[in-house]
């Protein structure tokens, strides 16, 4: 009898300790948004953290490892990941922009990253622009949930939204959409992968900072520990060296 409680007692424990593993597993979300986050393979979906790379990707690698928090990173399209960030505990989304409108909605680690919103034009286009108001009358192209889509679908600005930000270069290239919402670096980028060449950035604003954003059920002390991880990286010169080799 004193052996099969032992072994209840063992059974208990173990059950417990996969328990408590199991809810410190951080579950971490990005798109393709290069050179910020990309596919190594060139493809929409990862599994796995070895096949996911760029600035963000490098420096939330990082932090998660000198955190010492196990991680499971995954890469999919940006309204799938941010869903489960809004509403699942434990799970995250990078890199993404803080603004005051989100800061509320989720918990933040960072900066990681900063990014300078552009508007293009098609190549050979004659479009200018002097003032975000020059885009009036003109549909603009951006992905669900994207910041930047938010942004101007707030003040009244015709935007056409899809689901991935993938096919917008191919869009304006073909005259589907007159502009393409983006970012200065990763814009050119993520064209190129579309071989979609010569685009025109007719007018940058608004350069934001860029987050790993935790959903609002994340203990604080997991968050706590992510931005203490941060400074660490800092301290020991891996944050600045990633920088460094994306030409930052």
């Amino acid at each position: 009898m004193r052996l099969i409680s032992l072994s209840v007692l063992m059974l208990l424990t173990l059950f417990n300790a996969s328990q408590i593993f199991a809810a410190d597993r951080l579950y971490i979300y990005t798109e393709n948004f290069p050179p910020y986050n990309m596919s190594t393979n060139g493809r929409a979906f990862e599994h796995s953290a070895d096949k996911i790379d760029g600035i963000c990707t490098e420096r939330a690698k990082a932090v998660l490892d000198q955190s010492g928090y196990d991680y499971r990173m995954k890469l999919r399209n940006w309204n799938y990941g941010y869903n489960r960030a809004l509403k699942k505990a434990n799970h995250g989304i990078f890199c993404t922009t803080y603004t005051e409108e989100r800061a509320p909605m989720f918990k933040w680690v960072g900066p990681l990253a900063q990014n300078l919103w552009t508007i293009f034009a098609a190549q050979g286009s004659t479009i200018t622009m002097d003032a975000l108001e020059d885009a009036r009358g003109k549909t603009i192209g951006g992905y669900r949930n994207d910041v930047r889509s938010e942004y101007l679908l707030k003040r009244g600005y015709e935007m056409s939204v899809i689901e991935s930000d993938d096919l917008n270069p191919k869009r304006l290239a073909l005259g589907q959409i007159d502009l393409w919402i983006a970012e200065r670096l990763g814009g050119p980028y993520l064209a190129s992968q579309q071989d979609v060449e010569g685009l025109i950035p007719v007018f940058s604003f608004n350069d934001v900072d860029l987050y790993l954003a935790m959903s609002l059920d994340t203990p604080d002390e997991v968050i706590e520990g992510l931005n203490k991880a941060l400074q660490a990286t800092k301290d020991n010169g891996t944050f600045g060296a990633i920088g460094t080799k994306y030409g930052l």
